[in-house]
């Protein structure tokens, strides 16, 4: 007994040191696409100042590039299987580094827009090939662990991301929040050469041509729709107009993929039950965290005063949180199931964005840093580990081809949050008086932030409803005999 413990120990470790290179090849090429959202966060107001330009244009540099990311990410799969993982990873760090340097060239924000819609459309495939490569080699009961380690990612660009940001904004100029991708992604490119897996490509993949046409256009135009809805006001006639065409494209979208014998995106998967709990719970999460954390920077620099430097370091307790977070959760996540990670997660989420509805512009600095830095919390315990669950929701066979659908949806769902917030949070400021004062405008965040705690509780509630122990768990352990 005692060798045998000894020798699935050992085995399990021996995987693990066996998967790490590619874990970091996958995860630098996610951190470069990452840190680029994340310094972009702090950048905005500069931005606006450098282009002479609102900030509701400005915002469409960063809800373009989501844009883009989400209209390439339903291409990742057959990309993948027309071209292997590899090359289709290489490509699009390659793509995203030239688009880079683009954005640094730009004149106006119109060219910065166009730009940053080709960066998107380079920097889409990279997460949902990363993390369809990381799913099909970690061993099955280590994938939480596994999942978290690629999430790390995610948490050193939000606090690499606003620093940076801000010593370059403030010492150097707004150019090089994009040239610094150049080295960074080299970097990336090397790793992705060295070290992914090398798969033979299948010839015989056919794409879906009419699902590729109209999944981007039906999500751009619901997004294009929530933006013009905030700005606007839903009575607007091309608010309207776009609301109603996302809605049907979106329809048609879904009628045609279930028809294929091969769709761009799998979507008989929402027949089981477990996979459409948990995809709702993360969408609903998403939303608010999202949409939370590009209010952070805005408030810390319009209503507290801060340069875009010390912006960047209030965020520091968030990432160590977060950190703390994904290393716990994906214990807790192999352990004890979904279940715990997700209610304690997102309870954390829900307290902290309570506390900032009631800020203001001289709410204490500890008061806004400990509010930040639960948000962390709940983002390291639940991002990676919920969505694992999803994947693990979801029929073997289909991983590769779900993995869009997970990836896509996130930055759908981020770009939702984005454009609802600051939508709100631009009507708010317009109905301040010319003259309006620093304590008017903390009440402006402040009552935006209600918005995202909102969703919060609405994903907590649902949670309650996660198996304690999935059954996705059971299934596994129960199919060599099946078969």
């Amino acid at each position: 007994m005692q060798s045998t413990n000894n020798s699935g120990s050992t085995q399990a470790a021996f995987s693990l040191k066996q998967i790490l290179p590619v874990l970091l090849a996958v995860a630098s090429g996610m951190f470069l696409v990452i840190l680029d959202s994340t310094i972009m966060n702090v950048a905005v107001p500069k931005l606006v100042s450098a282009f002479h330009t609102n900030l509701s244009t400005i915002q469409w540099v960063i809800t373009a590039y989501t844009l883009s990311l989400s209209a390439v990410i339903p291409l990742a799969g057959w990309f993948s299987d027309r071209f292997s993982p590899k090359r289709m990873f290489m490509t699009s760090i390659v793509l995203f580094v030239v688009a880079s340097v683009l954005c640094a060239l730009a004149q106006t924000p119109e060219q910065l827009i166009l730009f940053r819609i080709i960066q998107g459309l380079g920097g889409g495939m990279v997460a949902p090939i990363g993390i369809a490569t990381t799913f099909s080699i970690s061993p099955p009961d280590k994938r939480g662990s596994v999942m978290g380690i690629l999430g790390i990612p995610m948490l050193l660009a939000p606090i690499l991301g606003p620093i940076l940001s801000g010593w370059l904004i403030e010492y150097m100029n707004w150019h090089w929040i994009f040239l610094i991708n150049v080295p960074v992604g080299l970097i990336a490119l090397l790793m992705a050469w060295r070290y992914l897996p090398t798969a033979k490509p299948r010839h015989n993949s056919k794409l879906d041509v009419v699902g590729a046409l109209l999944a981007p256009v039906s999500f751009a135009s619901l997004v294009f729709a929530v933006h013009q809805g905030g700005e606007k006001g839903w009575s607007d006639i091309w608010t309207l107009v776009s609301l109603v065409c996302g809605i049907l494209l979106l329809a048609i979208f879904i009628w045609h993929e279930l028809r294929q014998k091969y769709p761009l995106l799998e979507l008989r998967v929402f027949r089981s039950p477990a996979f459409v709990h948990g995809i709702i719970v993360a969408w609903l999460n998403q939303i608010a965290l999202f949409g939370s954390i590009l209010l952070f920077p805005l408030f810390l620099q319009q209503a507290k005063g801060l340069s875009p430097l010390e912006a960047g370091l209030y965020v520091i307790p968030q990432a160590i949180l977060s950190t703390i977070g994904i290393n716990v959760g994906g214990k807790l996540f192999d352990r004890f199931g979904v279940r715990p990670v997700a209610l304690i997660g997102i309870l954390s989420l829900s307290g902290s964005l309570l506390a900032l509805t009631q800020i203001t512009a001289h709410t204490s600095p500890l008061y806004i840093m400990c509010s930040f830095a639960f948000a962390g919390l709940g983002q390291g315990l639940t991002l990676m580990q919920i969505n694992t669950h999803v994947l693990k929701s979801a029929p073997k066979e289909l991983v590769s081809r779900v993995t869009p659908i997970t990836t896509s949806a996130q930055q759908i769902m981020s770009s939702f949050g984005v454009t609802i917030t600051m939508a709100f949070l631009s009507g708010q400021i317009r109905k301040l008086p010319v003259d309006h004062t620093l304590d008017q405008l903390g009440h402006a965040f402040g009552s935006t932030f209600w918005i995202t705690f909102g969703f919060a509780v609405a994903a907590l509630v649902l949670s309650l409803f996660f198996a304690k122990r999935t059954d996705t768990t059971t299934a596994r352990s129960q199919s060599p005999q099946s078969k």
